[in-house]
Protein backbone atom coordinates (compact mmCIF):
# COMPACT_ATOMS: atom_id res chain seq x y z
CA UNK A 1 0.00 0.00 0.00
CA UNK A 2 1.30 3.13 -0.89
CA UNK A 3 0.50 6.32 0.32
CA UNK A 4 1.22 10.24 -1.33
CA UNK A 5 3.42 12.62 0.78
CA UNK A 6 1.54 15.03 2.40
CA UNK A 7 2.12 18.50 1.74
CA UNK A 8 4.16 20.46 4.17
CA UNK A 9 1.43 23.11 4.05
CA UNK A 10 -1.91 23.41 3.67
CA UNK A 11 -3.35 26.41 2.47
CA UNK A 12 -6.90 27.34 1.92
CA UNK A 13 -7.41 28.75 -1.94
CA UNK A 14 -8.91 31.53 -1.05
CA UNK A 15 -5.85 33.06 1.53
CA UNK A 16 -3.16 34.29 0.16
CA UNK A 17 -0.66 35.67 3.26
CA UNK A 18 2.01 37.96 2.31
CA UNK A 19 4.56 36.41 3.44
CA UNK A 20 7.07 39.08 2.80
CA UNK A 21 4.97 41.81 4.44
CA UNK A 22 5.95 40.18 7.91
CA UNK A 23 9.50 39.25 7.51
CA UNK A 24 12.23 42.02 7.12
CA UNK A 25 14.06 41.73 3.65
CA UNK A 26 17.01 39.01 2.98
CA UNK A 27 19.37 41.87 2.46
CA UNK A 28 18.72 43.57 5.42
CA UNK A 29 18.44 40.33 7.37
CA UNK A 30 22.39 39.70 6.07
CA UNK A 31 23.33 42.90 7.58
CA UNK A 32 21.41 43.11 10.93
CA UNK A 33 23.07 39.26 11.27
CA UNK A 34 26.36 40.29 10.33
CA UNK A 35 26.29 43.33 13.23
CA UNK A 36 25.26 40.66 15.58
CA UNK A 37 27.69 37.94 14.92
CA UNK A 38 30.28 40.65 15.25
CA UNK A 39 28.70 41.54 18.43
CA UNK A 40 27.98 37.97 20.04
CA UNK A 41 31.34 37.42 21.86
CA UNK A 42 31.52 37.73 25.52
CA UNK A 43 34.91 40.40 25.37
CA UNK A 44 33.63 42.32 22.59
CA UNK A 45 30.56 42.67 24.71
CA UNK A 46 32.79 43.56 27.60
CA UNK A 47 34.92 46.32 25.50
CA UNK A 48 31.37 47.44 23.95
CA UNK A 49 29.56 48.10 27.51
CA UNK A 50 33.16 49.49 28.96
CA UNK A 51 33.65 52.37 26.10
CA UNK A 52 29.50 52.98 26.12
CA UNK A 53 30.14 53.99 30.10
CA UNK A 54 33.12 55.57 29.88
CA UNK A 55 33.13 59.13 31.33
CA UNK A 56 34.37 60.49 27.63
CA UNK A 57 32.46 58.10 25.54
CA UNK A 58 35.92 56.81 24.69
CA UNK A 59 38.30 54.56 25.46
CA UNK A 60 41.89 53.53 24.83
CA UNK A 61 42.91 49.95 23.72
CA UNK A 62 45.54 50.07 26.71
CA UNK A 63 42.59 50.33 29.20
CA UNK A 64 40.73 47.76 27.31
CA UNK A 65 43.36 45.38 27.03
CA UNK A 66 43.21 45.16 30.98
CA UNK A 67 40.01 43.52 30.82
CA UNK A 68 41.37 40.60 29.54
CA UNK A 69 44.45 38.08 29.85
CA UNK A 70 44.63 37.95 26.09
CA UNK A 71 47.42 39.34 24.02
CA UNK A 72 47.10 42.52 22.91
CA UNK A 73 46.81 40.99 18.90
CA UNK A 74 43.69 39.13 19.93
CA UNK A 75 42.63 42.53 21.62
CA UNK A 76 42.94 44.52 18.41
CA UNK A 77 41.19 41.88 16.20
CA UNK A 78 38.23 42.08 18.41
CA UNK A 79 38.27 45.44 18.10
CA UNK A 80 39.02 45.49 14.21
CA UNK A 81 35.64 43.05 14.07
CA UNK A 82 33.43 45.99 15.75
CA UNK A 83 35.04 48.54 13.89
CA UNK A 84 34.42 46.67 10.27
CA UNK A 85 30.61 46.22 11.01
CA UNK A 86 30.64 50.08 11.83
CA UNK A 87 29.73 49.43 15.37
CA UNK A 88 33.18 51.78 16.25
CA UNK A 89 35.35 53.85 15.17
CA UNK A 90 38.76 54.62 16.24
CA UNK A 91 41.45 57.28 16.06
CA UNK A 92 45.21 57.23 16.64
CA UNK A 93 46.36 59.58 19.09
CA UNK A 94 50.72 59.45 19.46
CA UNK A 95 51.02 55.68 19.84
CA UNK A 96 47.79 54.82 21.50
CA UNK A 97 44.38 54.39 19.33
CA UNK A 98 40.99 55.27 20.96
CA UNK A 99 37.69 53.92 20.53
CA UNK A 100 34.34 55.04 20.64
CA UNK A 101 30.38 54.24 19.45
CA UNK A 102 29.75 55.47 16.32
CA UNK A 103 26.43 57.90 16.22
CA UNK A 104 24.49 55.75 14.35
CA UNK A 105 25.14 52.83 16.85
CA UNK A 106 24.58 54.45 20.30
CA UNK A 107 20.93 54.35 20.79
CA UNK A 108 21.40 50.48 19.52
CA UNK A 109 24.16 50.19 21.60
CA UNK A 110 22.34 51.54 24.84
CA UNK A 111 19.40 49.57 23.90
CA UNK A 112 21.41 46.18 24.06
CA UNK A 113 23.19 46.55 27.09
CA UNK A 114 20.23 48.43 29.41
CA UNK A 115 17.07 46.25 27.81
CA UNK A 116 18.19 43.18 25.94
CA UNK A 117 21.36 42.16 27.96
CA UNK A 118 19.60 42.29 31.52
CA UNK A 119 16.44 40.50 29.81
CA UNK A 120 18.32 37.99 28.21
CA UNK A 121 20.31 37.56 32.03
CA UNK A 122 17.11 36.96 34.04
CA UNK A 123 15.40 34.65 31.45
CA UNK A 124 18.10 32.39 32.31
CA UNK A 125 17.27 32.01 35.98
CA UNK A 126 13.74 30.16 36.76
CA UNK A 127 11.87 32.05 38.46
CA UNK A 128 9.27 30.88 41.33
CA UNK A 129 5.91 32.41 40.24
CA UNK A 130 3.24 33.17 43.45
CA UNK A 131 -0.39 33.48 43.14
CA UNK A 132 -2.05 36.82 44.61
CA UNK A 133 -5.72 37.48 45.08
CA UNK A 134 -8.10 36.41 42.61
CA UNK A 135 -10.07 39.05 43.15
CA UNK A 136 -8.52 42.07 43.91
CA UNK A 137 -10.64 44.80 43.71
CA UNK A 138 -12.08 45.03 47.15
CA UNK A 139 -8.20 45.18 48.84
CA UNK A 140 -7.85 47.71 46.18
CA UNK A 141 -11.06 49.84 47.29
CA UNK A 142 -10.16 49.45 50.69
CA UNK A 143 -6.54 50.83 50.20
CA UNK A 144 -7.70 54.05 48.46
CA UNK A 145 -10.43 54.44 51.46
CA UNK A 146 -7.58 53.73 53.58
CA UNK A 147 -4.99 56.56 52.01
CA UNK A 148 -7.82 59.08 51.45
CA UNK A 149 -8.06 59.50 55.20
CA UNK A 150 -4.01 60.56 54.85
CA UNK A 151 -4.52 62.38 51.81
CA UNK A 152 -7.66 64.57 52.64
CA UNK A 153 -6.98 67.13 50.63
CA UNK A 154 -6.66 64.91 47.85
CA UNK A 155 -10.66 64.11 46.27
CA UNK A 156 -11.34 60.78 46.54
CA UNK A 157 -12.03 59.75 43.02
CA UNK A 158 -8.33 60.67 42.53
CA UNK A 159 -6.88 58.79 45.11
CA UNK A 160 -8.77 55.65 43.54
CA UNK A 161 -7.19 56.45 40.22
CA UNK A 162 -3.91 56.73 41.59
CA UNK A 163 -3.90 53.17 43.56
CA UNK A 164 -5.53 51.69 40.51
CA UNK A 165 -3.16 52.72 38.17
CA UNK A 166 -0.01 52.35 40.66
CA UNK A 167 -1.59 48.67 41.28
CA UNK A 168 -1.72 47.96 36.93
CA UNK A 169 1.64 49.81 36.30
CA UNK A 170 3.03 47.18 38.62
CA UNK A 171 1.20 44.49 37.49
CA UNK A 172 3.01 44.33 33.98
CA UNK A 173 6.26 43.64 35.68
CA UNK A 174 5.62 41.98 38.57
CA UNK A 175 6.60 38.25 38.61
CA UNK A 176 5.57 37.53 42.40
CA UNK A 177 2.23 38.80 42.34
CA UNK A 178 1.55 37.81 46.12
CA UNK A 179 3.22 41.28 47.19
CA UNK A 180 1.40 43.37 44.97
CA UNK A 181 -0.76 44.84 46.57
CA UNK A 182 1.08 45.76 49.71
CA UNK A 183 3.93 47.18 46.79
CA UNK A 184 0.99 49.45 45.30
CA UNK A 185 0.40 50.88 48.47
CA UNK A 186 4.11 52.11 48.84
CA UNK A 187 4.05 53.56 45.56
CA UNK A 188 0.60 54.89 45.62
CA UNK A 189 1.46 56.75 48.81
CA UNK A 190 4.71 57.86 47.09
CA UNK A 191 2.68 59.29 44.34
CA UNK A 192 0.54 60.97 46.58
CA UNK A 193 3.02 62.65 48.25
CA UNK A 194 4.34 63.98 45.41
CA UNK A 195 0.99 65.84 43.89
CA UNK A 196 0.59 67.09 47.78
CA UNK A 197 3.93 68.49 48.24
CA UNK A 198 4.01 71.94 49.31
CA UNK A 199 7.08 74.40 48.74
CA UNK A 200 9.27 73.45 52.02
CA UNK A 201 12.99 73.78 51.26
CA UNK A 202 13.89 70.76 51.62
CA UNK A 203 15.12 69.46 48.13
CA UNK A 204 13.58 66.40 46.58
CA UNK A 205 15.98 64.17 44.31
CA UNK A 206 14.84 61.81 41.37
CA UNK A 207 17.17 58.96 40.29
CA UNK A 208 16.17 57.24 36.85
CA UNK A 209 17.05 54.59 35.10
CA UNK A 210 16.01 51.74 32.86
CA UNK A 211 15.03 49.04 35.02
CA UNK A 212 15.10 50.57 38.30
CA UNK A 213 16.48 47.81 39.84
CA UNK A 214 19.96 48.59 39.84
CA UNK A 215 21.67 52.26 39.59
CA UNK A 216 18.94 53.85 40.65
CA UNK A 217 18.19 51.81 43.55
CA UNK A 218 21.68 52.18 44.84
CA UNK A 219 22.08 56.15 44.50
CA UNK A 220 19.18 56.63 46.09
CA UNK A 221 20.05 54.43 49.12
CA UNK A 222 23.21 56.17 49.29
CA UNK A 223 21.98 59.53 49.61
CA UNK A 224 19.30 57.86 52.37
CA UNK A 225 22.11 56.56 53.78
CA UNK A 226 23.85 59.63 54.20
CA UNK A 227 21.49 62.86 54.25
CA UNK A 228 18.45 60.50 56.03
CA UNK A 229 15.15 62.45 56.05
CA UNK A 230 17.02 66.24 54.76
CA UNK A 231 16.41 65.01 51.03
CA UNK A 232 13.43 63.65 49.90
CA UNK A 233 14.80 60.74 47.45
CA UNK A 234 12.73 58.89 44.89
CA UNK A 235 13.39 56.30 41.88
CA UNK A 236 12.09 55.00 38.99
CA UNK A 237 12.75 52.91 35.51
CA UNK A 238 11.50 53.65 32.14
CA UNK A 239 11.02 50.24 31.81
CA UNK A 240 10.60 48.75 35.51
CA UNK A 241 12.20 44.98 36.14
CA UNK A 242 10.14 42.50 38.08
CA UNK A 243 12.54 42.67 40.80
CA UNK A 244 16.03 43.81 42.40
CA UNK A 245 18.88 42.37 40.81
CA UNK A 246 20.88 39.94 42.92
CA UNK A 247 24.14 41.53 43.16
CA UNK A 248 22.82 44.96 44.00
CA UNK A 249 20.60 43.55 46.36
CA UNK A 250 23.79 42.42 48.84
CA UNK A 251 25.19 46.20 48.01
CA UNK A 252 21.37 47.80 49.55
CA UNK A 253 21.44 45.48 52.67
CA UNK A 254 25.08 46.83 53.53
CA UNK A 255 23.81 50.38 53.26
CA UNK A 256 20.87 49.09 55.72
CA UNK A 257 18.56 52.14 53.95
CA UNK A 258 16.33 50.43 51.44
CA UNK A 259 15.07 47.07 52.84
CA UNK A 260 11.33 47.57 51.28
CA UNK A 261 13.26 48.53 47.18
CA UNK A 262 11.34 47.46 44.76
CA UNK A 263 11.14 48.91 40.98
CA UNK A 264 8.41 51.28 40.01
CA UNK A 265 7.38 52.92 37.16
CA UNK A 266 8.68 56.78 36.01
CA UNK A 267 5.72 58.98 36.13
CA UNK A 268 5.05 62.68 35.60
CA UNK A 269 4.38 63.38 39.11
CA UNK A 270 7.47 62.34 40.47
CA UNK A 271 9.33 64.55 37.78
CA UNK A 272 7.10 67.66 39.07
CA UNK A 273 7.77 66.79 42.94
CA UNK A 274 11.66 66.43 42.01
CA UNK A 275 13.58 69.69 42.21
CA UNK A 276 16.93 67.69 40.80
CA UNK A 277 16.47 64.52 38.45
CA UNK A 278 19.04 62.64 37.83
CA UNK A 279 19.18 59.93 34.76
CA UNK A 280 21.71 57.21 34.10
CA UNK A 281 20.92 55.67 30.61
CA UNK A 282 17.39 55.69 30.41
CA UNK A 283 17.86 57.90 27.13
CA UNK A 284 15.33 60.70 26.71
CA UNK A 285 12.13 58.66 27.92
CA UNK A 286 12.06 61.39 31.22
CA UNK A 287 9.91 64.30 30.49
CA UNK A 288 11.93 67.72 30.69
CA UNK A 289 9.86 70.45 32.77
CA UNK A 290 11.09 74.02 33.45
CA UNK A 291 12.89 75.33 36.54
CA UNK A 292 14.06 71.19 36.90
CA UNK A 293 17.56 70.82 37.67
CA UNK A 294 19.08 67.99 35.25
CA UNK A 295 22.24 65.39 35.67
CA UNK A 296 23.20 62.47 33.05
CA UNK A 297 25.40 59.81 35.07
CA UNK A 298 27.23 57.41 32.76
CA UNK A 299 27.58 54.50 35.14
CA UNK A 300 27.80 50.92 34.32
CA UNK A 301 25.13 48.85 34.90
CA UNK A 302 25.49 46.31 38.10
CA UNK A 303 23.03 43.78 36.58
CA UNK A 304 25.65 42.84 34.15
CA UNK A 305 28.74 43.26 36.63
CA UNK A 306 30.35 40.98 38.65
CA UNK A 307 30.68 41.52 42.53
CA UNK A 308 33.95 43.46 41.99
CA UNK A 309 32.36 45.36 39.37
CA UNK A 310 29.53 46.25 41.43
CA UNK A 311 31.64 47.66 43.95
CA UNK A 312 33.46 49.69 41.85
CA UNK A 313 29.74 50.62 40.34
CA UNK A 314 28.76 51.75 44.18
CA UNK A 315 31.95 53.60 44.77
CA UNK A 316 31.44 55.57 41.83
CA UNK A 317 28.26 56.51 42.84
CA UNK A 318 29.02 56.81 46.24
CA UNK A 319 31.45 59.77 45.02
CA UNK A 320 28.77 61.44 42.31
CA UNK A 321 26.11 61.38 45.51
CA UNK A 322 28.55 62.68 47.88
CA UNK A 323 29.60 65.98 45.61
CA UNK A 324 25.60 66.19 44.75
CA UNK A 325 24.76 66.56 48.73
CA UNK A 326 27.28 68.67 49.27
CA UNK A 327 26.13 70.81 46.72
CA UNK A 328 22.01 70.53 48.32
CA UNK A 329 23.05 70.84 51.66
CA UNK A 330 26.35 72.82 52.39
CA UNK A 331 26.33 72.20 55.95
CA UNK A 332 26.11 68.47 55.89
CA UNK A 333 28.97 66.38 57.28
CA UNK A 334 29.86 63.82 55.54
CA UNK A 335 32.03 61.15 56.50
CA UNK A 336 36.20 60.69 55.44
Amino acid sequence: MTTAPLPLTVRDPDCGPQIESHAIGADIATVVATALKALAEPLRLRMLSFIATAPAGEACVCDLAALTDVSQPTVSHHLKVLRDVGVLASERRGTWVWYRITPGYKAAVTTLLDSFAPAALEASVTQEVLGGLKDVDPALDHLATELATTFPGVRFDVVQRVVRESYTDLARSAKVSAHLVTLTERFARQRLADITREPTGQPQVLFVCVANAGRSQLAAALVRHYAGDRVTVRSAGSTPAAEIHAGVRAALDDLDTAHDAFPKPLTDDAVRAADVVITMGCGDVCPVLPGKRYEDWLVGDPALASPTGVAAIRDELDTRVRALLTDLLPDLTLPA
